[in-house]
């Protein structure tokens, strides 16, 4: 069962630009392991997805950007990792399983989120 659905889109350019105008960004916004390597339209199809998983849940006041997190499994596909409130509302939700999409073109970069229970 859907329990919630959550979707974002990102201007990169102007992602970019927020990330260059402000230097402690990047780890307010993602876990070590997010930031390595990442191209810049990589970073910010992980934020669309910090955001969507918010949506998911409802948009519950008080979750971080760091109980979020974008990990790849061993063929390369991207997938959730949540802890902290956001694990604490899934859990209260009945969140068993999340399924997460990413994508990036034309200097925009959307990620979709299903939270299933």
């Amino acid at each position: 069962m859907i329990l919630g659905i959550g979707v974002d889109v990102v201007d990169v350019k102007r992602f970019a630009a927020a990330l260059e105008r402000t230097p402690g960004l990047r780890g307010r916004l993602f876990t070590e392991d997010e930031q390595k390597g990442r191209a810049v339209h990589s970073l910010a199809a992980r934020f669309a997805a910090k955001e969507a998983v918010a949506k998911a849940l409802g948009a519950p006041d008080g979750l971080g950007h760091l109980e979020a997190e974008v990990v790849c499994d061993e063929n390369g596909r991207p997938e959730l990792r949540v802890r902290g409130k956001a694990a604490e509302v899934a859990y209260g939700l009945g969140v068993k399983r999340w399924h997460l999409s990413l994508s990036h073109d034309a200097g925009v970069a959307m990620a979709y989120v299903i939270a299933e229970g």
